[in-house]
């Protein structure tokens, strides 16, 4: 019944494959410069959001979670070295907010409010990257988070289980990756 699912789930995945080639190689070129408190803050956080997923039967849905997650952390660590390196008292404040919802989440130990937590701590941590983004809009491979976007709407049709838990986290994904594309591309013309 549920095939159609895994072919979603494995395209979901090949899709965010995909998106990492293109940014991957703007990293090691030195032309993309990512904020390491937001991979860390994301790493965390979709990790999270896949262990949600798993107790909420997500299914194939929650596999592209699972693989980002790993992605996410990869990439904090290169950015460590190759990454922003100015970074301000509200990236800390939001690295912060990350490490106070997982807490949390060991404290209620609900999927629920895990996810609920995390989607929103999700925003703070995407705050850095907007912030260093804004002021330097070169510095982000904008087709990687089309990609990612597109990749979750894939991965939302491809659950097998409907619910708070397993949706909205890579709903608040899909507004969260298409908005920093659109601001960023808007932000490129303003300076150009």
């Amino acid at each position: 019944m549920f095939e159609y699912k895994a072919v979603l789930g494995i395209i979901a995945i090949i899709i965010a494959f995909v998106a990492y080639i293109p940014y991957f190689r703007d990293i090691f070129s030195g032309k993309t410069k990512p904020h390491a408190y937001s991979w860390l803050v994301w790493g965390i956080l979709t990790g999270t959001a896949f262990f949600g997923q798993l107790f909420g039967s997500g299914g194939a849905g929650a596999w592209v979670t699972a693989f980002t997650a790993m992605f996410c952390f990869v990439i904090f660590f290169l950015a460590l070295n190759k990454g922003e390196k100015n970074i301000t008292f509200s990236d800390k404040l939001s690295l912060l907010a990350a490490a106070f919802a997982l807490i949390l989440w060991f404290v209620t130990n609900s999927p629920l409010i895990s996810i609920i937590l995390i989607t929103f701590v999700d925003i703070f941590g995407f705050y850095p990257t907007f912030r260093k983004s804004y002021h330097k809009p070169k510095q982000e491979t904008l087709i990687t988070y089309f990609l990612s976007g597109t990749k979750w709407v894939i991965a939302i049709i491809a659950l097998e289980n409907y619910s708070v838990v397993t949706w909205l986290y890579p709903a608040s994904l899909i507004f969260l990756n298409f908005t920093f594309v659109i601001l960023i591309t808007i932000r490129k013309k303003q300076l150009h």
